[in-house]
């Protein structure tokens, strides 16, 4: 019984792996070889892609400068009773994507 070739994707995807320490070798001497002073890298790591975004986002707008802005406070008005209903009610028995954060 002939193996299972795997496809081209299979292939991308298993490479890497068994060149990682490679990679990192690689990886160490261009920053060796290009973080200066005057134009450093910075490294995000991104085990967990959501907190590596909002991280970056959050390093990004750090790096900008700015004041803050005295803004007045906002008082809402009351919400009007008129043709008030209970609006959850309508919506029980309908399809949500669940919530997960």
């Amino acid at each position: 019984m002939a193996l299972p070739v795997p496809s081209d994707r299979e292939k991308t995807q298993m490479y890497p792996w068994t060149r990682w320490y490679d990679y990192s070798q690689a990886r160490d001497m261009m920053l060796a070889a290009t973080d200066t002073p005057y134009a450093p890298w910075f490294i995000l790591r991104s085990d967990n892609k959501k907190k590596a975004r909002l991280n970056c986002i959050r390093f990004l707008l750090e790096k900008i400068p700015h004041k803050r802005v005295k803004r007045p406070e906002v008082k809402l008005p009351r919400r009007s009773k008129r043709g008030a209903y209970d609006d959850e009610a309508s919506l029980a028995g309908k399809n949500f994507i669940l919530e997960r954060y």
